[in-house]
């Protein structure tokens, strides 16, 4: 019967205290813990989600523009809502790794807008405040500038891509649930192929040319964009209204949101399947954030209660110490 060290090519070590740089595989007996150890793969499904620093106004409904959100460059925006029913803002916040500032408001007040972009080179469009939006603003790093508005006025649309110039929007809802998808060149939006499947509160994570449209109201949906037509692929393992997504089509993570009660839920896409991960500190719906990869991303604002709380996903790069235990 093959043991360990014939399968790994190595015995299990018994050491008094954790090796400082296991690699993957690696297994060991720690005599001053009395617990047996080894070292599996790091990256998104081993990530964990820890407290941040409190945005400056509580508010829920709200939207973010994260792309520029990496452990190197804590970047990210957090864009109107609503600070009550019917309380309609248009505040722009912006954190960097330890604080948020207040930056200039959108021109139109408005919460269940749909964003995309980085700190720096944002697109904010469609949304509601007592109507369906169309209307679309651009942001420089500094303000909001008016552009031209989406053919299809719309609020809790998907949305992905880079930049205020790359921008990509889908689904959503005036009443009945949509399917259009509309493409930003940085000087109009245009139609293009529908989603195969009408949806409102999803989330979307990508590109302009490549882009997930994840999950929505009552539904485990979710499909690919490859710049010129969507295609469904694996289902959610359970529904997430007005969560939060992150990534990009080849590795995505979707968290929070309703399903129907508030959840904490976290779910990650390896490319493939969906997988249950690490849950948020405290559960929620209708916060804003993002982040460039699956392995970082934020989430702030929601409800309920209206909170300004936030939360911060990390994944180690490197193998992960784990502990084993007889379940």
């Amino acid at each position: 019967m093959a043991d360990y060290k014939n399968i790994k090519g190595f015995n299990i070590q018994y050491l008094d205290s954790d090796p400082p740089n296991p690699i993957e595989g690696q297994m060991w007996f720690n005599s001053t813990t009395q617990t047996l150890k080894g070292a599996e793969a790091g990256g998104a499904p081993a990530g964990t989600w820890s407290s941040g620093a409190s945005l400056n106004t509580a508010r829920f409904i709200t939207s973010g523009a994260a792309r520029g959100y990496t452990p190197s460059a804590s970047a990210a925006l957090i864009i109107g809502g609503r600070t009550a029913p019917g309380a309609y803002v248009g505040n722009t916040e912006l954190y960097n790794g330890s604080s948020w500032t207040e930056l200039n408001d959108l021109n139109t007040v408005r919460d269940q807008l749909g964003s995309n972009g980085t700190s720096t080179s944002a697109i904010a469009a469609g949304g509601y405040n007592d109507n369906a939006l169309a209307s679309s603003e651009s942001w420089n790093g500094t303000s909001w500038t008016n552009t031209p508005s989406l053919n299809q006025a719309r609020y809790e649309p998907g949305a992905a891509g880079e930049s205020n110039t790359s921008a990509l929007r889908f689904g959503g809802t005036n009443g009945p649930y949509r399917t259009e998808t509309e493409s930003w060149n940085g000087s109009s939006w245009t139609e293009v192929n529908d989603l195969n499947t009408a949806r409102g509160g999803r989330q979307g994570v990508g590109t302009q040319t490549a882009a997930l449209a994840i999950s929505g109201e009552d539904i485990l949906n979710v499909e690919q964009w490859n710049g010129t037509s969507w295609t469904e692929i694996a289902d959610v393992l359970t529904a997430q209204r007005a969560g939060v997504g992150a990534g990009s089509v080849s590795e995505a993570l979707l968290t929070g949101g309703a399903s129907p009660a508030t959840y904490g839920g976290t779910q990650y896409y390896n490319g493939t399947s969906w997988a249950e991960v690490a849950d948020l500190g405290t559960d929620r719906n209708y916060g804003g954030g993002g982040g460039l990869t699956a392995s970082v991303a934020i989430l702030a604002g929601g409800t309920p209660p209206v909170t300004n709380a936030t939360e911060e996903w990390l994944a180690p790069t490197g193998p992960v110490t784990k502990t084993f235990t007889t379940s």
